[in-house]
């Protein structure tokens, strides 16, 4: 335990770091791996995709319901089990591989596989990069969040303008985005891992968060990719 304790010490990594970090990603997967299934089993049901995909109705209430899953679990984490945390996050990344569904109705295959492993790629890096800087990403924060809302609002002018140009810059910009948002959540959640739990419960729901943080990050830098170089059917 010495000599585990002195490699701590060594490399500057606290111990509940080291096990809390894995957890993290591993809960971060573990959601992409159900939203791709939910995908998959969607699309292999002529009955699902009428459901949700003719009636514009059920679609955006699935989306809303989306919405809704994330800032609850958000504004609850603190009151919630663990147990209940786990399941909202689990059940948020199966619904939203029902409605991801869409982009394999819209995009070719080889464009969703490339997107993909350029938002890998690229997530990958900026996540260790948050991981191992000294540099403070805190100032990032607010700059990032009003990119994020100029996004979503840009967004909704455009569902009614419908202009390309509005389109390819606000996925431009939201690239730039969520490579930030990356590296800044990465590294919000290591420092909480240094920072240390109060018991297992808490450490798990942290973990849930943390994870929902980076999964948040990797969908919708993996979309806006698409946007960017996606040909369409």
């Amino acid at each position: 335990m010495s000599n585990q304790n002195n490699i701590y010490a060594a490399t500057g990594i606290e111990a509940v770091e080291v096990s809390f970090m894995p957890k993290v990603y591993i809960w971060m997967t573990a959601g992409l791996l159900l939203t791709a299934l939910a995908s998959v089993v969607t699309l292999s049901s002529e009955t699902l995709l009428t459901l949700i995909f003719s009636n514009k109705l059920v679609f955006y209430g699935l989306v809303i319901a989306e919405l809704g899953l994330v800032v609850a679990l958000s504004a609850a984490i603190n009151k919630i089990s663990a147990y209940t945390a786990t399941l909202m996050f689990l059940f948020y990344s199966a619904l939203s591989g029902v409605t991801f569904a869409s982009i394999f109705l819209v995009y070719t295959s080889s464009s969703i596989a490339s997107a993909f492993f350029v938002a890998s790629g690229t997530f990958g890096a900026m996540s260790v990069y948050g991981f191992v800087t000294k540099r403070d990403l805190s100032g990032w924060g607010s700059f990032l969040f009003m990119g994020l809302i100029g996004i979503i609002i840009a967004s909704v002018v455009n569902l009614f303008l419908q202009s390309p140009v509005i389109h390819y810059v606000t996925s431009y910009i939201g690239v730039l985005v969520f490579v930030g948002l990356t590296a800044y959540d990465t590294q919000k959640i290591k420092r909480l891992g240094e920072a240390g739990f109060a018991d297992g419960e808490t450490r798990h729901k942290a973990a849930i968060i943390g994870a929902l943080h980076l999964y948040l990050d990797f969908i919708n830098l993996f979309l806006m990719l698409l946007r960017v170089m996606g040909n369409r059917r």
